[in-house]
């Protein structure tokens, strides 16, 4: 009997030992789980070397905030311009080192139509047609946009042009010195405010010849906009030609504006025109949206944004579609989904929150310009940044803009250039 009782109690305590020992393996396994659970998503983001500022830093704070402990956007910070961020993409495809979420790579036409044949960036179709929410909150003209030849889609749309439209901020004070008291409407009367200007000793413009000579550029572009020739020119891929009205145009209207820049936009890039700009040196610098966010908030309160002459604004938001790359794992991969999907939500709610706010207390002139611009019917004209080749948009543009300035090279041998980048480009193909 005394047996059986001591028996019965020892099995008790290996009974209860054991359970709590299977506990403490399920408690450890769940814990490990939970470690396990939140899947990092690697991507590399731009902090502006003139600003300090990190570049879409609000929606990947907003996104690790509604996706913590399943997703993390693991952010590696690079202080760098965005031309230099687009000529790291390259070597890093090269090295097999790409993150999981890349972006701008629809400004390297090349770059991208390699990346699309060679398999390296996913193909997003079957998610959109999966998600009719998603496909709901992209405006038709951005998802057209984004819409490859093949008729898939490789890039994750943004909902709205809104944010993707570029024109002109302009100091209304250094306007008022010269007695100038609006923004030109026409291309003459750009030209006579750049002379006006110019001869008050005010620099009109903040410009600049390296990377993809993007302010000179935008301005070239839009005007030679102005025709019919030219606006269906602006439209083509990979043009076949520049020898012809528009591409002499845009090679003498480049030639003209360095006529009305700073002595150190030369071999200089975007970041030098900038800090002319907002240290009052010029008067005017083109560029988009994204522009208004960089700027230190008391020049947000000083300048304005119009459309370039003749209500003309540039944007192709393809630009702004962000890649997914095909050799990371399942899980990765739709974790960097799930944030294009979510960044694509936080961009139409962006939309919303500043058409809501516009004209109310707490929206800045500059806002209320860059809306009423859009708002206004504008003419978009295609940016030039996805339609050109890549050795004339990196090589040919730095090489030949500063000789052009400098008077030691026509218009007409700046076209012969670009027809010789064509060349280059369809032999390395």
């Amino acid at each position: 009997m005394i047996y059986r009782k001591y028996m019965r109690s020892v099995l008790c305590i290996v009974l209860i030992l054991t359970l709590l020992s299977g506990c403490g393996r399920d408690t450890d396994r769940t814990s490990q789980s939970a470690k396990k659970k939140e899947i990092d998503i690697p991507i590399i983001l731009t902090v502006d070397p003139t600003s300090g500022k990190k570049t879409e830093q609000d929606v990947i704070d907003a996104f690790n905030e509604e996706y913590a402990g399943t997703y993390h956007m693991k952010v590696e910070w690079i202080m760098e311009t965005e031309e230099e961020y687009r000529k790291n993409l390259k070597r890093l495809n090269v090295t097999d080192e790409l993150p999981a979420v890349i972006y701008d790579v629809r400004t390297l036409p090349s770059f991208y139509q390699m990346m699309v044949a060679d398999g390296r960036i996913e193909n997003l179709t079957p998610y959109l047609e999966a998600d009719e929410k998603w496909r709901e909150m992209i405006e038709p003209a951005v998802m057209e946009g984004c819409t490859d030849e093949d008729s898939n889609v490789y890039l994750g749309p943004i909902s709205t042009a809104a944010f993707a439209c570029s024109g002109m901020f302009w100091n209304p004070e250094l306007f008022e010195e010269a007695g100038i008291d609006k923004f030109p409407e026409t291309w003459e009367e750009f030209w006579e405010c750049c002379e006006k200007l110019q001869e008050h000793g005010i620099i009109p413009l903040g410009l600049h010849t390296e990377g993809t000579g993007w302010a000179p550029m935008l301005i070239a572009t839009a005007e030679a906009a102005s025709t019919e020739e030219g606006y269906n020119f602006m439209k083509e891929l990979l043009p076949e030609s520049y020898a012809n009205d528009t591409g002499l145009e845009i090679a003498e209207t480049l030639q003209k504006l360095f006529q009305y820049t700073t002595e150190d936009a030369f071999h200089a890039d975007y970041d030098v025109a900038y800090n002319n700009f907002v240290s009052g040196k010029v008067a005017m610098i083109p560029n988009g949206y994204w522009m208004i966010n960089q700027l230190p908030e008391e020049w947000q309160e000083k300048i304005r944004f119009s459309a370039f002459p003749e209500n003309k604004l540039i944007a192709s938001p393809e630009t702004f579609g962000w890649a997914v790359v095909s050799t990371y794992s399942r899980e990765i991969k739709e974790g960097a989904v799930e944030f294009l999907k979510f960044r694509t939500r936080f961009n139409q709610e962006e939309k919303k929150e500043l058409m809501d706010k516009n004209g109310r207390n707490g929206s800045s002139q500059l806002l209320q310009d860059y809306v009423n611009a859009y708002n206004n019917n504008p003419q978009i004209v295609p940016n030039y940044q996805v339609k050109w080749n890549s050795i004339l948009q990196e090589e040919t543009l730095g090489e030949c803009l500063p000789e052009l300035a400098a008077g030691k090279i026509t218009p007409a041998q700046v076209v012969e250039a670009a027809n010789e980048s064509i060349r280059e480009y369809e032999a390395e193909r």
